[in-house]
């Protein structure tokens, strides 16, 4: 799972020290006159709730499972956005931790806690998705946060450019209990204080740090729905592969305004298991578009190095699980021209005995 020091005034501040300069003046506030609501009146569907009902702006859509350390902030970050138009849908994932019991005490009637067996991270979302009753939905997992203008941002980008299937702001990675800092984004974004529509989504996903994580995006109810939400049958790059199939059909759109805060240093994350992974979600997507004849022919070059970079990761996973042979099946179809350095390597290592290699990784 970046904003301007103007964003530092939210509820619990001084837990984060930016180590970028983030001394500049703070991007012009929203400047429509239209509330969130308006959004959502105009989006909505016929039947889609009881008359004089007034839909909220936005669904956030927050899955929780043992986070009962970190919900609360995240929900201190939510209820303090200059956007106020809202409801938040937690779905507790089967935590036996307390943390449901700390969601369900905040004395907001924005705030709606849906429990369910533990089905998974995908499974959560998807509940979310479907409880939700904006025409946008935006999503936070429980571990991390947002600054302030979090939502106004991503309100102006969908108001200027309605033709994007997502929308994600830059993000900070938090890694330890004082800092906090700026990915390395892909060189080919404008630089800050920039938005719009990204000029090529998996290229910049393949040239720095994705533009788009599963805490500071927000997507239209109706695209969700369109291409089926997130994939139940994979415990790993769901969200990757989610954003990977939006970005098949529709534009990116991204701002530098309105962070979120990623915290690395968080415990019980689902991407520090070390478990094997017989392929990434988004290989096989990729590879039933391609199938299908549903790539645009523009894209498929990018596509394709995007892809690879995805069986690279994957094998390198699988190298830290203890398993080379899947590592070398990962690898076996990887094909790229930007990243023939990389594939190398990992295929060299994945002919080590696991035991060698771990030893070696000082495990």
């Amino acid at each position: 799972m970046p904003a301007s020091t103007g964003d530092a005034g939210f509820r619990g501040a001084g837990r984060i020290g930016i180590s970028e300069d983030r001394d500049r003046p703070a991007p012009a506030a929203l400047q429509s006159n239209r509330t969130g609501s308006e959004y959502a009146r105009e989006y909505s569907r016929e039947g889609d709730q009881e008359e004089g009902t007034v839909l909220p702006g936005v669904s956030v859509v927050i899955p929780l499972y043992n986070k009962g350390p970190y919900i609360a902030r995240a929900l201190d970050s939510v209820f303090a956005q200059t956007v106020r138009d809202f409801e938040v849908i937690v779905v507790d994932d089967g935590s036996t931790d307390g943390g449901a019991e700390m969601a369900g005490a905040f004395d907001d009637p924005r705030i709606r806690l849906i429990r369910q067996e533990n089905r998974g991270v995908s499974a959560a979302r998807n509940r979310g998705i479907e409880a939700a009753r904006a025409e946008l939905v935006a999503f936070l997992d429980a571990d991390d946060e947002w600054m302030p203008r979090h939502l106004e941002a991503l309100l102006r980008l969908r108001e200027k450019y309605p033709q994007a299937g997502a929308y994600g702001t830059a993000y900070l990675l938090q890694e330890n209990g004082s800092t906090a800092r700026v990915p390395p984004f892909s060189a080919e974004i404008p630089p800050e204080p920039w938005e719009g529509l990204l000029p090529n989504y998996y290229r910049d996903a393949i040239r720095g740090t994705p533009p788009i994580s599963s805490s500071i995006v927000v997507v239209p109810k109706r695209i969700l729905n369109e291409v089926g939400g997130f994939n139940t049958g994979t415990w790993y790059g769901e969200d990757v592969d989610l954003w990977g199939r939006i970005a098949l059909k529709y534009p990116i759109g991204f701002t530098w305004d309105g962070m979120g805060i990623y915290h690395k240093e968080a415990a019980n994350r689902a991407c520090d298991k070390k478990e094997p992974i017989r392929e990434h979600a988004f290989v096989a997507s990729a590879r039933n578009a391609l199938q299908a004849g549903e790539v645009p022919p523009e894209l498929k070059g990018d596509l394709l190095e995007y892809v690879a970079s995805r069986q690279i990761q994957v094998a390198c996973r699988n190298l830290e699980a203890g398993r080379p042979d899947l590592a070398r099946s990962n690898l076996k179809g990887c094909k790229t021209r930007r990243l023939w350095r990389s594939k190398w390597w990992t295929l060299l290592l994945a002919q080590i005995p696991s035991g060698v290699y771990l030893a070696l990784r000082g495990r």
